[in-house]
């Protein structure tokens, strides 16, 4: 039954999406008038991308490194 839910989610995210643009109009219209004169504003709007993408994952990562060692430092004390 899990499997049968897990594709049936699956196909309906797939399926029924729509295309999404990496950017908002704003954006998107700042970056393409950039490339067209010759700047760099679309660099350093992938590189501003990249650091809000990275926050969340370093962020859980040290989360989920600190409750590891908790979980095992708990462990190796010897239970009473």
């Amino acid at each position: 039954m899990k499997r049968i839910l897990f594709f049936l989610v699956l196909f309906i995210f797939i399926g029924f999406s729509q295309d999404a643009q990496a950017q908002c109009a704003m954006c998107k219209a700042v970056a393409e008038s950039g490339i067209e004169g010759g700047g760099s504003v679309g660099t350093g709007l992938n590189q501003g991308i990249l650091y809000l993408m990275a926050v969340p994952y370093i962020l859980l990562g040290s989360l989920g490194f600190a409750w590891y060692k908790y979980s095992r430092k708990n462990k190796a004390l010897p239970s009473e």
